[in-house]
């Protein structure tokens, strides 16, 4: 049975979703994250290098969400043709995340991700504890930080998990 942990529809409210980029960290890249006229969410922006910069990512705040017996996150979306990163948190107030890359086309896609392969980093650095096992989760992101300057947009639909 497949769980819809998020579906974009026109009407869907982005409050529990925040943009993070590396102005905290005294960089200037910029985020956005709002709905197209389609109903999807648009993650969009630039990353710039200067000042330690060369990120931008968006946090969704899921609450205590129990995916007991689900092992793959289902991600239907259209990127850019750009490289970006999966993340969530068991717990939303841990350090770390727990994270892998994935690739997108340029066209409509599902990205299947096996839970078990998202392992834990801080700060770009792996982590020397398992990867995640958890029975239940309570943030979810993206993330692009290619080490490089670029414009980027991230349209998504809809995450599951089967």
């Amino acid at each position: 049975m497949i769980i819809t942990l998020i579906n974009f529809t026109k009407t869907s409210n982005l409050s529990n979703w925040y943009v993070i980029d590396d102005g905290v960290m005294g960089g200037m890249s910029q985020g956005n994250f709002k709905l197209n006229e389609e109903g999807n969410a648009v993650f969009s922006g630039t990353v710039k290098l200067e000042n330690n910069g060369g990120f931008s990512s968006i946090r969704y705040e899921i609450g205590n969400t129990a995916i007991s017996g689900k092992t793959t996150v289902l991600i239907r979306l259209k990127g850019d043709g750009k490289k970006y990163q999966f993340r969530v948190k068991q717990n939303e107030n841990d350090k770390h995340s727990f994270i892998t890359q994935f690739e997108t086309s340029g066209d409509w896609e599902i990205i299947e991700i096996p839970l078990n392969t998202l392992y834990p980093s801080y700060r770009g650095r792996k982590l020397a504890v398992g990867n995640f096992s958890a029975n239940y989760l309570e943030e979810l992101g993206f993330l692009i930080g290619n080490k490089k300057k670029e414009a980027f947009q991230l349209e998504l639909e809809s995450v599951k998990l089967k």
